[in-house]
This record gives structure tokens, C-alpha cells and sequence, in this order.
């Protein structure tokens, strides 16, 4: 989800900050979000809030954002529990098919995010409560970083690997050929070795043909 359509105040103007506290990578999990809050980068929140996700029992998915219509950038961020929202009903395409499990609950809880004019982010919304049960990990469980992957970093992801997979098509052309290029090569010798052996054996048979002529 994209808007385009920002008030002016949401378009980047990035000054020095003097005097605030901003909450970088390292901050605590254990602290609660609150309206106000202040980090130093978007990648500074979702990094907050996934550890805090994590603390509290819960998954966090990169939502909807914002950009800015002066240079493209992302100025706002909506950062949700991953049972946000209801999954679209779609036919069954066969009755043997077990349906899928139910991931989305319609969860409220969210955080938003918003960069000011100074290059900081600041929280302007936050829900803390959840409609199901949460079920709190450690820290230090690794978890899939492909969950908390934005929309643009998927699509790079994606690109990269796009272009991975065309390269080694290529490298794979191009030894096709060179083994095609060997296989013709061999045949082309066999076929001459069995022209150079027919005749010497027809030369074997001329001689042997003179040989009793004579005698």
C-alpha cells in the first residue's frame, strides 16, 4: 500500500537535532512504545518494535507506508502484529485440498511512524492490545528475517535474485555450447577414424586380391 498525497510538513528537510533523546538500534525491548518516541533512522523503529514483538509474544509485519512527493522517499511507516487484517476468501479449487490455516484475526495492534523535518522518526500512533493470545520468545531466538522484510527491500531481493538466475542461465548457454561444440568435434573425428579404417581394409583386400592373381 502506497499514498502519494502528503502534506508539506511530510516532505524531507533534514536538519541537525540538538538536545533529544532518540532511541537507536540498541534500545531496551523491554520498553514499551509510547506516542512521542523518538528514533534515529526507520530502520532504528522497526528494529524497536520487532525486538519489542518479540518480548511481548507476538510477530511484526511491515505495513503500509508513505512517500514523499518531493523526492520518493519513505516518510511514514505502519508497523502491525502479523494477525492484522482477515485473509481474502477465495474458492477452494478442490474439496481434497485441507483448507489453510487461519493467520490473520483482524489484531488492531500497531505502531506508526513518521519522519519529521529534522531526519528523526517520531511514533504518532501505537495500540497496545492484542485480540489473541500472545506467546512471549526470547531475544535470542532466531527468527525468519524474511518477516519483517519491507515491501522496496522484497523487491530488491527479488531483483537480485532475478538477475542471479538470469547469469546462471547464461553460464549455462554458454557450457551447452561449448559441450555441443566438443560432442560435434568427436563425432567429426570418429567419422574420419572409421573413413581411415575402411580403407586400409580395402587396401588389405586389394593386395591380398593381386596376391592370388599372381599365383
Amino acid at each position: 500500500m502506497e499514498e502519494n498525497s502528503l502534506p508539506e510538513e511530510d516532505v524531507e528537510m533534514i536538519e541537525n537535532s540538538d538536545g533529544k533523546d532518540i532511541v537507536s538500534n540498541e534500545a531496551s525491548p523491554m520498553v514499551e512504545p509510547f506516542i512521542g518516541m523518538e528514533f534515529e533512522s526507520e530502520e532504528s523503529a522497526k528494529s524497536f518494535y520487532d525486538n519489542y514483538a518479540t518480548v511481548m509474544g507476538f510477530v511484526m509485519r511491515v505495513d503500509a507506508f508513505r512517500r514523499s512527493m518531493r523526492d520518493g522517499t519513505v516518510v511514514w511507516r505502519r508497523l502491525v502484529c502479523n494477525k492484522e487484517g482477515f485473509r481474502r476468501s477465495r474458492p477452494r479449487r478442490s474439496e481434497n485440498r485441507k483448507p489453510r490455516a487461519i493467520t490473520r484475526e483482524g489484531c488492531k495492534a500497531l505502531i506508526v511512524v513518521k519522519r519529521e523535518k529534522s531526519g528523526e522518526w517520531l511514533v504518532t500512533k501505537f495500540v497496545k492490545e492484542h485480540n489473541h493470545p500472545l506467546l512471549p520468545l526470547s531475544p535470542n531466538v532466531r527468527r525468519n528475517p524474511h518477516l519483517s522484510q519491507t515491501p522496496d527491500e522484497k523487491d530488491a531481493k527479488i531483483r537480485e535474485l532475478s538477475a542471479e538466475l538470469s547469469r546462471e542461465r547464461k553460464r549455462c548457454a554458454a557450457l551447452q555450447q561449448q559441450l555441443d561444440m566438443v560432442l560435434k568435434e568427436m563425432e567429426e573425428h570418429s567419422n574420419h577414424l572409421s573413413t581411415n579404417i575402411n580403407n586400409v581394409i580395402q587396401r588389405v583386400r586389394e593386395i591380398e586380391s593381386n596376391t592370388f592373381t599372381k599365383l
